[in-house]
């Protein structure tokens, strides 16, 4: 069954010295959040940006595929943990994203999860929403 998740942004005032407020209207379960163009394109200063969120979406659904794929070829991971550095580029746009993961991995070698993970890289999918933006990975067992 498919399922939509929703969020939503107002703004006010132009986008040098405007803000906003990005709203999680699905789960509720993070505060309404600011945002504004130095967040984006400076320092945060305690506020979010766009690239912030795909981070926290391309982190948590890479994590989830690749932990599907470790307890289908019978390797369960006992933890994950994964990192997304997403680069914005004023004028530009994302200019990529990369995947920082550790695992604990009880009976596989270096190899098979590395590989494993670049499979997960490319097929979860916000890697595939984001096919065109180059996606880097790296990744080693704790």
């Amino acid at each position: 069954m498919a399922t939509t998740r929703s969020a939503h942004t107002v703004w006010e005032g132009n986008l040098l010295e405007g803000n906003g407020v990005v709203s999680f209207d699905s789960s509720g379960a993070i505060a309404e959040q600011p945002v504004t163009w130095a967040s984006r394109s400076q320092d945060a200063n305690g506020k979010t940006s766009p690239e912030e969120l795909i981070a926290a979406a391309h982190s948590s659904c890479f994590s989830m595929a690749f932990s599907h794929a470790l307890a289908g070829a019978g390797t369960p991971a006992t933890k994950l943990t994964t990192s997304a550095d997403v680069t914005f580029q004023p004028g530009e746009g994302i200019t990529g994203i990369h995947l920082t993961v550790e695992g604990t991995v009880p009976g596989i070698e270096e190899e098979a999860f590395v590989a494993a993970a670049e499979d997960a890289k490319k097929n979860c999918p916000v890697s595939q929403a984001l096919t065109g933006t180059t996606i880097t990975l790296s990744a080693k067992l704790a």
